[in-house]
């Protein structure tokens, strides 16, 4: 344990992100905001996507309290408990390995225990039981209830955040390096605790990087390929866009979910305090937007046909081994390990810096293979409307202010190493072009 002082061990934030505070305020209201207007912007029951808007009827549906009453769902709000404490359930019962995280600056390191992918599984057996045993129309209730869930998974963003937060004021809290600012408005929001509510193996911001948002993400695009085979009268009758949407994804997350020991080196897990921003990120924000592709093509059934549909499965394909294979030489050399004698310089540390393979043609490889699949999940919705592109624009943007955090921590850690490795490797995510 270390024998630092309090005040040394969790100095004061001198420098904000997000424009600091009144940015942090934004954001805090904006994604819940953001995330219904994505339902209202693109949804069958306001009319299109995007519905025709009359101004007069906004402001008519915002005054009316029914129309804010209809944000409330009772039965979506126990059924999204019961879902988190599955979750829980399932990590406490199913078995697992214990991996080790990153030396604290306390010296102590935290074990894990990793069973995300057997707790995917499961829910995705249960899931193929109920819906073999009863028909499509018994996993239509994400899709019927979906402002329902929005609601209830904000109000458990905004529990845990607050939670968090007062948490973080007891005696020995090891507290952010970027979140103890001093401002209530930014600290809740960015994160005042690097790991609060964590128990033993049990981390809570660990937990709900992998497990309640990105498995239920997964379950919504079922209830959606269910909901239209309801529809259009079986699983037959589902399109080529729905399918490949559903598959697409969920490789996605199963890939994350595999490879459960990779997000112990992530910047979210290392170095960032867990408040609002990533409660409301990992259980609203996630589930919630990123379906959206599934969710249009329920009332826009498009279909692909063969040459459009293999043209989609190439890129998609094509990303998913950049991302893939990336993040394998990464990990490899993390581990010590370089089956492809990739080419590496040593920085004044000790520490090395890969500067051939993938992560010599780029410095964030792994980034350029999430957008071209992100572009393979949007193009089934065809080019009718620009709202279901809204996932690359943002991810786009997300990735551009990771790689820009990344590089500056890098900076600081390197120095003027830092300078050399990026004359040797200039691009920062698309090789060759940025």
């Amino acid at each position: 344990m270390s024998k630092k002082a309090p005040a040394e061990l969790n100095p004061r934030t001198t420098s904000y992100e997000f424009l600091g505070p009144p940015g942090a305020l934004l954001i805090t209201l904006g994604v819940p905001f953001a995330t219904y207007a994505l339902y209202f912007g693109c949804s069958e029951q306001t009319g299109g996507c995007p519905p025709a808007i009359v101004p007069a009827n906004i402001s008519l549906a915002l005054s009316d309290p029914a129309w804010w009453k209809g944000l409330w769902d009772t039965q979506a709000t126990l059924m999204y408990l019961g879902w988190y404490a599955f979750c829980i359930a399932a990590w406490a019962i199913l078995p697992g390995d214990l991996v080790t995280g990153t030396t604290l600056r306390t010296g102590e390191k935290k074990q894990y225990k990793i069973n995300a992918f057997s707790t995917f599984l499961l829910a995705l057996g249960l899931t193929a039981g109920t819906v073999y045993r009863y028909g499509p129309q018994s996993f239509t209730f994400l899709h019927d209830k979906f402002v329902g869930f929005i609601t209830a998974a904000i109000l458990m963003s905004v529990v845990q955040g607050v939670a968090c937060y007062a948490a973080s004021f007891r005696p020995g809290a090891l507290l952010a390096l970027g979140g103890n600012s001093g401002n209530p408005i930014y600290d809740f929001y960015i994160g005042r605790e690097l790991n609060p509510f964590s128990y033993g193996t049990f981390d809570l911001k660990t937990f709900n990087e992998l497990r309640p948002g990105l498995i239920l993400w997964v379950l919504i695009d079922v209830s959606m390929v269910c909901e239209q085979a309801t529809r259009r009268g079986g699983f037959s009758q589902v399109t080529d866009s729905m399918w490949l949407t559903l598959i697409f994804q969920t490789i996605y997350v199963a890939d994350g979910l595999y490879f459960e020991p990779g997000i112990f080196t992530q910047m979210d897990i290392t170095t960032d305090g867990f408040g609002f921003m990533l409660s409301v990120g990992d259980l609203a924000w996630v589930p919630f937007v990123y379906c959206l592709q599934a969710r249009f093509l329920v009332f826009s059934p498009i279909v692909m046909g063969p040459l459009f549909a293999a043209a989609v499965v190439a890129v998609n394909m094509t990303g998913y081994y950049i991302f893939r294979t990336a993040n394998a030489e990464k990990n490899d050399f993390r581990n010590g390990k370089n089956p492809k004698n990739l080419e590496f310089m040593t920085t004044e540390s000790g520490s090395k810096l890969l500067t051939s393979g993938w992560w010599g043609r780029s410095r964030h490889p792994n980034y350029f293979g999430d957008l071209l699949m992100s572009l393979a999940w949007s193009f089934p919705t065809a080019f009718g409307t620009p709202i279901t592109y809204f996932y690359v624009l943002y991810f786009l943007v997300l990735l551009i202010h990771r790689q820009r955090r990344d590089d500056e921590m890098c900076e600081k850690k390197y120095g003027k190493d830092w300078k050399k490795y990026m004359k040797l490797v200039p691009y920062r995510i698309i090789p060759y072009v940025y």
